[in-house]
């Protein structure tokens, strides 16, 4: 089996996200399926605040992930969640502020991720949501090796 395939295959869901931007500025049109989005930086580093940055997406992403996660994961142990907010902020620490982090030199990405749950659950229940919020396919992926290749067409 090639690789080609071998990689569509495992991902059966697959499909592109385009990303346009002019060179004039932060502003992107981005169309991910049916839907279209805009992107662009605060105005206080250049951008027309036109919508999420970058990071704002990312954090939307491992967010969005997070609660769809524990939530299917909630219904189906029958459990009496009623609703998830995630919270998160991403920021730049000293890699020394970190002691469970390998890198030790330089400036390294944090998330805060604050997740609360509604809902008359037990502490156990809370506890196991909690580990399966770590478990989510989003936040998995930050914290694999990724490959990403660039190609120039």
């Amino acid at each position: 089996m090639s690789t080609a395939h071998s990689e569509q295959k495992a991902n059966v869901d697959m499909r592109d996200v385009i990303v346009r931007g002019t060179a004039d500025g932060f502003s992107q049109q981005i169309v991910a399926g049916p839907h279209q989005l805009q992107a662009d930086e605060p105005l206080r580093v250049g951008g027309t605040d036109t919508g999420p940055s970058p990071y704002d997406f990312l954090l939307v992403a491992l967010g969005s992930c997070t609660s769809m996660t524990v939530a299917m994961y909630a219904r189906r142990k029958g459990w009496p969640l009623e609703s998830v907010t995630v919270r998160l902020r991403h920021f730049k620490i000293h890699a020394t502020d970190c002691a469970e982090c390998e890198t030790r030199i330089g400036l390294l990405d944090r998330i805060d991720r604050h997740v609360h749950f509604e809902g008359a659950l037990t502490t156990d229940q809370i506890r196991r949501l909690q580990e399966i919020a770590d478990k989510c396919p989003v936040h998995r992926t930050l914290t694999s090796e990724i490959d990403i290749r660039t190609n120039i067409v």
